[in-house]
């Protein structure tokens, strides 16, 4: 359905594999969305040089390359594309509006992929650098350092996932750590310290990365935290992974988060077989979006496939007069379900094998099928 009365019949957000992927499944419904492209477009594919992990590609893919082919693919099929940073959103109300600057736009659904982007050591030239010698995906980028010297700033789950994966390639990995202990669970912590290639730097912190975008990376530079000494560490790559910060700042105060700042899910649950009644107490619901494991599925191939496997549902919502039935993929697509003025419930299931059953039972209120709006999120 086209663009009614300035009303769309869906708003995507952000501009990854997550949502282009949502573009296209929605424009190939009919349902013409908009989508925002966000501050990054193409979202952190952008910075890969070369991607060897996505099917299609025999010979690999440049980064750039595969978001602008996603890109045109969603053009080809209808999606209208708007190159900005949406600056607001209101979602207590229906229909849902957003800001591009001073632009508004209204939408009956709202897909929100702003996804997260990684942290970074907030070093002068790390910008520069990125994709040439720093990285903050280790299976992305690992394969490339075969035979090669590599360093890991972190001490979490993800750093020492990122260092064991990298010592099946790098002829030695040094981990650098602020602290003299890891933050890491006691398996993957364990599995690290005896592995024979990997060595610590405790108590550390990278002070300077050295080389420049022509020469590429040349090292870097660390200082000890207690003793102030700096020493040049000299390797041929350096993988970040001191964590993600997810970009749902828009959506403070609207919608519910986490310690972290993820978009959460109403009563937190995660069961993969799940009935959950919710009333209109809350005007705003969100489905289960970051399970425990959510942190291993990080990977642009999941966010698309969780994508494409959500997008027909997210398309029905419209022609079924905003009634949805939604199962979530490993990396957070989730529905919100928003309702506005009555005391009736509303019923969501994960489990979608009885989806035409409870349609008909929910369509039994006319004013409940008046009055449900929704919004997908993918978390990143």
């Amino acid at each position: 359905m086209p663009e009614k009365n300035g009303i769309h019949d869906q708003i995507i957000l952000g501009s990854g594999p997550a949502g282009y992927t949502a573009a296209i499944y929605a424009s190939r419904s009919n349902c013409c969305p908009l989508l925002i492209a966000g501050i990054q477009p193409g979202g952190q594919l952008t910075g890969t040089t070369l991607v060897e992990n996505f099917p299609g590609f025999p010979e690999g893919v440049d980064g750039p390359e595969l978001m602008q082919q996603m890109r045109d693919q969603a053009v080809h099929f209808g999606t209208k594309l708007v190159d900005g940073e949406v600056t607001r959103v209101e979602l207590d109300t229906q229909p849902f509006r957003v800001w591009v600057d001073d632009q508004s736009y209204r939408c009956r659904s709202l897909i929100i992929c702003t996804g997260a982007s990684p942290r970074m050591l907030g070093l002068e030239n790390e910008k520069e650098l990125y994709g040439r010698g720093v990285s903050v995906c280790a299976t992305c980028d690992g394969f490339f350092y075969r035979d090669k010297e590599v360093a890991v700033v972190g001490g979490g789950d993800t750093a020492m996932e990122d260092a064991l994966f990298l010592a099946r390639f790098a002829t030695k990995v040094t981990v650098i750590h602020r602290r003299d202990e890891l933050r890491a669970g006691p398996i993957l912590a364990e599995r690290a310290l005896q592995h024979p290639k990997i060595e610590f730097l405790w108590d550390s912190v990278v002070t300077t990365l050295h080389g420049d975008p022509k020469a590429g990376f040349q090292g870097l530079t660390v200082k000890n935290l207690k003793t102030e000494k700096e020493n040049k560490l000299i390797c041929d790559g350096v993988f970040i992974a001191i964590g993600h910060n997810p970009n749902t700042g828009l959506f403070k105060g609207q919608l519910d988060m986490d310690k972290w700042g993820y978009l959460v899910t109403h009563n937190n649950t995660a069961s993969a077989a799940f009935s959950q009644p919710v009333t209109c107490k809350t005007p705003i619901f969100v489905k289960p979006s970051r399970p425990p494991a959510a942190a291993a599925w990080r990977q642009f191939n999941l966010s698309a496939i969780s994508n494409a496997s959500t997008m027909p549902t997210a398309c029905s919502v419209v022609a079924e007069d905003q009634i949805c039935l939604t199962k979530s993929g490993p990396s957070g697509i989730n529905l919100v379900l928003q309702k506005s003025c009555n005391n009736t419930e509303i019923f969501y299931r994960r489990d979608p094998m009885d989806i035409n059953q409870t349609l008909a039972e929910l369509k039994k209120d006319p004013e409940f099928a008046k009055n449900v709006g929704m919004v997908l999120v993918h978390n990143g």
